[in-house]
């Protein structure tokens, strides 16, 4: 198993994206999503991506957004891919050009991993299914299901991580990557850099642990 990525989502300045890259992040979300608490702006998205690393992998997160206005944000922002967390169909998902297409799905008690199946996409998030919210909600579903959806395709697993859980998701799921949000935050929208902070060195702890066990 290689060393599972890190994606910190819902930043919205950059004292929270510098903290995020000096942490060991290996992505920055961006919530593009009016409705949502942690929602940015695209030009003060911008100005924050300016100042960052190329190095570092900026993902754009949209809620049943037109096409249109997805690709013109992410030209903008100057996004390296998109997350489509709300009910877009697999049509939809196809034909974004360079920029490479994560697809959340969630999950509930009726959840069949052979949807994944129908999306061509770069990767498959997985996030808890809470009626009337698109993510962030901070609850964990049943990883038994993200275990069968890693034979589907490539996996982030969302929903409910926090310091106290990240490495059990790490080595019982061996997802490709996670995505953490409200685990790290003071609050909704504000992100606690001591929690994030230590949340990064429990992952490391968790991958230099997987790590051993493949030597």
């Amino acid at each position: 198993m290689s060393r599972v990525k890190v994606k910190i989502c819902g930043v919205r300045t950059l004292k929270e994206a510098e903290a995020a890259i000096e942490a060991g992040a290996d992505a920055l979300g961006f919530n593009f999503w009016p409705r949502s608490p942690r929602f940015i702006v695209p030009g003060e998205a911008r100005e924050i991506a300016e100042r960052l690393s190329p190095l570092v992998s900026l993902v754009g997160v949209f809620v049943n957004e037109d096409r249109e206005r997805i690709i013109e944000t992410a030209a903008l922002v100057g996004l390296h891919a998109i997350q489509l967390h709300g009910d877009e169909p697999p049509a939809f998902c196809k034909e974004f050009g360079s920029l490479r297409v994560i697809k959340a799905l969630r999950v509930g008690e009726s959840f069949d991993c052979r949807e994944i199946a129908k999306y061509a996409v770069s990767m498959i998030l997985l996030d808890t299914n809470l009626k009337g919210s698109y993510g962030g909600t901070g609850q964990r579903f049943d990883w038994r299901m993200a275990i069968e959806a890693k034979g589907y395709a490539p996996l982030m697993l969302a929903g409910g991580l926090r310091l106290e859980n990240v490495a059990e998701a790490i080595t019982t799921v061996g997802p490709a990557a996670i995505d953490v949000c409200s685990g790290i935050e003071a609050e909704p929208g504000r992100k606690d850099l001591h929690k994030l902070r230590e949340f990064m060195l429990e992952v490391a702890r968790a991958n230099a642990l997987i790590s051993s066990d493949i030597d």
